[in-house]
């Protein structure tokens, strides 16, 4: 059992973690210009199927867009912290196609149950496009923020280091494996209570968590030391 310690400076980071970081802050300095972040949520945000806005690059270009500095440290912090020991483990290609695919299944998973609710109170997947309501009247926004993508990768760190330290608010002691379990059913308690005051897309977390979980038993990744 050992301790991890995140990289200690920004030429350690390895290429892709680097560069996933470069382009959020990048998008986010767009989205601080009021005409940039129109267009950039217009085109770039995961809007629902039936949105006559809806495009269908929006699964993995919402991940790009944050809704607040608040939302993009964390999220970025989270991919500093976690992800360097997944890219130097998997290779920089599929740590990539990782990062990707978790991205889209968070985004499709939030779609699903979006879908199922809308159906459940419209009676159709297709309220716009049948005339029961418009787009402005549809009550649920845009998805963006990379936390489907970071949950993936919180998933593959329990998986791959199950029994590495980290310390809980940098106090606290606790194995991987656990944490990522603590996060997984924190996420479920939320999205369950289908709180209409909450903005938070728990779905598209579980979504990452889900998709991470299936990609690395479909490529049959283990954790260093395991064996066949």
């Amino acid at each position: 059992m050992s301790e991890y310690r995140p990289p200690s400076a920004f030429g350690m980071i390895p290429p892709v973690v680097k560069n996933i970081l470069i382009i959020n802050v990048i998008c986010f300095l767009a989205q601080l210009n009021p005409m940039m972040n129109g267009w950039l949520t217009h085109n770039g945000a995961a809007f629902y199927f039936d949105s006559p806005n809806f495009r269908i690059w929006q699964l993995f270009t919402y991940a790009f867009l944050h809704g607040s500095s608040t939302h993009l440290f964390f999220n970025m912090f989270a991919v500093f912290v976690f992800g360097p020991p997944i890219e130097n483990y998997l290779g920089s290609k599929r740590f990539l196609t990782y990062y990707m695919l978790t991205a889209i299944g968070a985004i499709l998973l939030q779609s699903i149950i979006t879908g199922y609710q809308v159906y459940s109170v419209a009676g159709t997947f297709f309220p716009i496009h049948q005339g029961i309501v418009s787009a402005q009247e549809l009550p649920y926004p845009p998805v963006i923020g990379a936390s489907g993508a970071v949950f993936g990768i919180l998933i593959a760190f329990g998986m791959l280091f199950p029994n590495m330290l980290l310390y809980l608010y940098f106090l606290f002691p606790i194995k991987a494996k656990y944490l990522v379990i603590a996060y997984g059913a924190f996420e479920l308690f939320y999205a369950v209570q289908n709180n209409p005051n909450d903005n938070v897309a728990h779905y598209a977390h579980l979504g990452g968590m889900l998709f991470g979980f299936i990609l690395l038993k479909v490529w049959k990744i283990r954790k260093p030391g395991s064996y066949y």
